[in-house]
Order: C-alpha cells, then structure tokens, then sequence
C-alpha cells in the first residue's frame, strides 16, 4: 500500500480532496496497481503508520504558508519521518518541510516562516497578488539541470538531463540539510531534487503527480521511485 500524506488544514480538506483523490489515482497507475491510502497529516502519528505498513509514502504539497501551521502540528509527521525506514517522496512544501526538519531542531523552534527565493526585478509580473506579490514564483512547466548525482540517481533514470517538470512556487530550501545530495536545479532554485545519503528519502520542489500528455516525465519519475519503493 501507498499512502499519501496530505497537508491542507482541516479547513481546506474539502476543496481539496478532489484533487488529493486524483493524485492517489496517478500514484496507483505509476505503482503498477498498488492501492493508495489518502491520510490527512494531521491523523499521522508513529503509532498509526506502524499499523499502516506502507510500502511507501508520497508527502504533498502546501497551499498555505508554513506561518499558518502551528509548528506542534507536523510533530506527528516529523517523528515518524525521522524513525521510519519507509521510502518516503516528498513534494514542494512538504519538500520544504524535509529542510526545516533536518537543518533545525523543529521542537525547539516557535514557528516556522516561508522563505520565498528571491524578489521581482522591474517590470516582472506580479502573480498573485494575495500571496507574496513581491517575489518570483516558478509556475508551469520547466526544464531541469540535473547534477552528476542526479544523472546518476534512478530517479530520472530514462529522461536525459533536461527533464520537463511542473513548478508552482515562490519558496524553497536555503541551504542542503546535512546527509542529502543535491540532485536537480533550475536558474533561481538551487535545490529543486535532493536524496537522503541513507535511505530512500527524496525531496522535490516541483510536482511531479501534474504531468500531461505533452510534459510527461513527471510520471516517469512517479514510475522510477515506485520501482525503487514498492
């Protein structure tokens, strides 16, 4: 079984279950039919997730800044990361969070803050102008530059050094936790991919479950980590 852990608040959950259900269904077809278990992250717990025994677990993103979540909310989540072996893909702000977790000691921390990459230059357009109207966001479809590692990860296997991945962004991981390699980059976002040195941890900025039919290596990458996981 795959479980996939999803971040919107109690009060979002509505809105976005449509969505979350048909990520579940693209997790399915990439695994070759393994069933796909939706878990709000707010019912993770490492109790819960033993009894679960996922073959592997796919964390999503978020649609609202990490100032908006009490930090004692991802406890649950972070300590069962930090205890499982469990091959584990984390997608944009859950990525995000993978780099808090492991550059920081999150229960010592009072609340977490977005970290946006870098502010408009003149003239760029303003994208939305309720959500960090005065910085950059990557959104659409946007070709990687993979590293000698990522080249070499099983990852990207079969996509050539370029692969085309949907970004919807304005933030990302400042500094490389410790243990991680970086994989995958794009001019203004370093750390687009990176994997756990240990174990099969991955984190990517982009989203690989929004693939289409002209941009497909999304779901090449969602069939490379399945093969590895499951």
């Amino acid at each position: 079984m795959i479980v996939y852990i999803g971040f919107a608040q109690p009060d979002e959950w509505e809105g976005w279950a449509g969505t979350y259900a048909r990520h579940a269904q693209r997790f399915e077809q990439a695994s070759g039919g393994t069933p796909c278990l939706v878990v709000p992250f707010t019912h993770v717990t490492p109790e819960r997730m033993a009894r679960l025994e996922p073959q592997a677990v796919v964390m999503s993103g978020f649609a609202r800044s990490f100032e908006q979540y009490a930090v004692k909310s991802f406890f649950g989540v972070t300590d069962w990361l930090l205890s499982t072996r469990t091959p584990i893909l984390a997608l944009c702000g859950s990525h995000q969070l993978l780099g808090f977790l492991f550059n920081s000691d999150l229960r010592q921390v009072a609340q977490l803050c977005d970290e946006p990459m870098r502010r408009l230059r003149p003239g760029e357009p303003v994208t939305n102008p309720d959500f960090h109207p005065d910085y950059f966001m990557e959104r659409g479809f946007y070709p990687l530059e993979l590293t000698p590692a990522g080249r070499n990860d099983p990852l990207f296997a079969g996509l050539g050094p370029t692969p085309t991945v949907y970004e919807s962004h304005y933030c990302e991981i400042k500094a490389l936790p410790p243990g991680f390699d970086l994989l995958a980059s794009t001019p203004e976002c370093r750390i687009q991919a990176m994997r756990h040195r240990d174990r099969l941890l991955y984190g990517l900025q982009f989203h690989p479950e929004d693939y289409s039919d002209r941009f497909p290596d999304g779901k090449q990458i969602l069939a490379n980590f399945f093969r590895l996981a499951v």
